[in-house]
């Protein structure tokens, strides 16, 4: 059995992140592993890091119950639309929140410290966008992807990360969205 966590990083609730969050939660359970969701628009914290590196900004109550899950899970699900180019500002800042006691301990560490922090942890990087996923990953480079991948969850040690991505989110119809909420929830199912 599995420890999961589902992170929906939009601050728009009912979205169609959060229903893929739910179908992969759902398929988690299903499988009998232990799956959390944390819908970051029903949270309530401070998305930005107010003195960036420089002084421990405290964890509201949400955020201490995601790291605690976040730091307890096997495998780490990230589901976000593509914004800008990006994921949204909640979840650059939702990451930076509960990550920057750790990056601060390596920091004053003077180097002998590892980055590795979260060995033995993989992950899954759902987007969703509008224009063709394939446009996205030939002309854009699949850059907040990229981002996602390596400066983030690879930089943390975690390994190995799998994505999937959705394109042209409003103009497929309501069966592919269905079609892909069913395969989210076999992705979830095999913890994968």
């Amino acid at each position: 059995m599995a420890r999961i966590v589902v992170i929906v990083g939009t601050p728009l609730q009912d979205s169609y992140c959060e229903a893929l969050g739910r179908a992969y939660q759902r398929g988690a359970e299903s499988a009998s592993h232990e799956a959390r969701l944390f819908v970051l628009g029903e949270m309530n914290f401070d998305a930005i890091l107010r003195e960036g590196y420089r002084h421990e900004q405290p964890l509201e109550p949400d955020l201490i119950t995601a790291r605690e899950a976040f730091v307890a899970a096997d495998h780490i699900v990230l589901i976000f639309p593509l914004w800008c180019g990006d994921m949204p500002a909640i979840m650059k800042g939702f990451i930076e929140r509960i990550l920057q006691a750790d990056l601060l301990r390596i920091q004053k560490s003077g180097g002998r410290a590892s980055w590795k922090l979260f060995k033995n942890k993989s992950a899954r990087v759902i987007m969703t966008m509008g224009m063709p996923g394939w446009f996205y990953r030939w002309y854009f480079g699949a850059h907040a992807l990229k981002l996602m991948k390596r400066n983030i969850l690879h930089f943390a040690g975690i390994k190995p990360v799998r994505s999937t991505i959705f394109g042209m989110i409003e103009a497929v119809g309501d069966e592919k969205r269905k079609e892909w909420l069913r395969a989210v929830e076999a992705m979830g199912h095999a913890a994968g």
